[in-house]
């Protein structure tokens, strides 16, 4: 089906700004709540919010085939798991409903009344309910950097990180969008001379500088995904804060890996913005050597231009950015990750989140955590308040952005923003 919503000499109705993030070519989906306390399903153009559920009860997806309550839900999992041709019928559908030429809507005040809110009417929600969430460890500069400083440059990577995409399974259930405050974690941690380890808060909390990818129901147990059709089974991504407490994490991963030191929160991007959507801005993945094996090879462009940034905002200060990615340097792409995931038979259902791992690039602002980006503590960062950072202090808002650019169109995927409370008392 032709992706007729990326039409880059589309314009819309609806007042959009020359950089706002959600152009018409965007029409990515989430879930708020309404000015009437109503949940409901949604897509954003401009500023302005558009209740799909309203839009379909007016009759506007006429002749898609789609339950009456698709978008009267509270999550995205049952339209993600109808599929891409669904998807995009309804992309393409939304497109034309907004585009400057149509009137069906445009000069209907009643309808509009009942469909479109200003953005601080609304107050977006959590878009999928998440059931599974794994976190690849899939950046090449990432994984060499921790490993430089914890195991040296000869050892920097593990034996099998250039033949397979690392991940561990992580927590769902602290999963949060945007806007939502953390606390600081407590865990055990081993002081440094120490023989024993002490319990308290964490002195190292940390951000990872991520994208996720939200799945639809893919296979059944034992049945693998094939590398050539794992982006069938991908509906879109999310920025993705992937919070850590280095101290606590270095203390207790080895045998097993990450467990409090990473299950305390991480924070994601309430729109998600559709694979369709990124489809001009493929790339190709950074050259992998050694070969992988045969169900890892690919062919095509698999990787995405996208520009990332992380920015710390202390209380009653102004942001600095501190660092500078993109999501290409990825070195083990999406397909792969999907596909070395399910090559053993796991099964993935509708809603289920997959994370990058930290994404740092080649020069040291590029680097994707406060552990890099101040090598340990070692370099700090001076904030525009001629205040410093190792990591993150209390009531520092940490907040990431993500877009590409094209001579032809912008598509973004707006901002996580989250502040880091004191440890929770009661």
């Amino acid at each position: 089906m032709p992706l007729f919503a990326n039409n880059p000499d589309r314009t819309s109705w609806l007042h959009v700004d020359k950089n706002s993030d959600f152009p018409i070519q965007n029409i990515p989906f989430g879930v708020f709540l309404t000015r009437d306390d109503i949940i409901t399903i949604g897509t954003r153009i401009g500023d302005t919010a558009i209740d799909l559920g309203a839009l379909h009860q007016l009759g506007y997806f006429e002749g898609i085939p789609l339950t009456d309550d698709i978008f009267l839900q509270d999550t995205l999992n049952d339209f993600i798991a109808d599929g891409r041709k669904t998807w995009r019928s309804v992309r393409n559908r939304i497109a034309e409903i907004f585009d400057d030429s149509n009137d069906s809507l445009k000069h209907n005040v009643k309808h509009k009344e009942i469909v479109l809110f200003r953005l601080d009417e609304i107050e977006m929600q959590l878009p999928v309910q998440i059931g599974d969430y794994t976190d690849f460890y899939a950046s090449k500069e990432h994984a060499t950097n921790v490993g430089t400083m914890f195991r040296g440059a000869d050892n920097a990577l593990m034996p099998n990180w250039l033949h397979l995409p690392v991940g561990y399974h992580g927590r769902s259930s602290s999963i949060i969008p945007s806007g939502i405050p953390i606390h600081r974690p407590n865990g055990q941690t081993l002081p440094a001379g120490a023989d024993a380890p002490v319990f308290g808060p964490s002195k190292l909390v940390d951000f990872e500088l991520e994208m996720a990818f939200i799945t639809t129901d893919a296979n059944d147990l034992g049945e693998p995904i094939p590398v050539e059709e794992a982006e069938e089974y991908i509906f879109g991504l999310v920025l993705f804060n992937d919070w850590s407490a280095r101290d606590i994490q270095k203390w207790e991963y080895v045998p097993l890996g990450p467990f409090l030191g990473k299950n305390f929160a991480s924070s994601i991007s309430p729109w998600i913005v559709t694979l369709d959507a990124l489809e001009p801005f493929r790339v190709d993945t950074p050259k992998q050597s050694p070969k992988p094996l045969d169900y890892l090879q690919f062919k095509g462009k698999k990787s995405f231009d996208i520009n990332l940034e992380a920015a710390i905002k202390p209380q009653g200060a102004k942001e600095t950015i501190v660092s500078r990615s993109n999501f290409k340097y990825m070195y083990w792409n999406m397909a792969q990750q999907l596909a070395h995931h399910t090559v053993n038979g796991c099964p993935v259902n509708s809603g289920d989140m997959m994370g990058s791992g930290t994404i740092s690039g080649p020069t040291e602002d590029s680097f994707g955590s406060m552990l890099e980006l101040t090598w340990r503590g070692e370099k700090p960062i001076k904030m525009k308040d001629g205040t410093e950072r190792k990591f993150i202090n209390d009531h520092d808002t940490v907040i990431m952005r993500g877009y590409c650019e094209n001579d032809d169109v912008r598509i973004g995927f707006g901002q996580v923003k989250t502040e880091l409370l004191p440890v929770y008392k009661k």
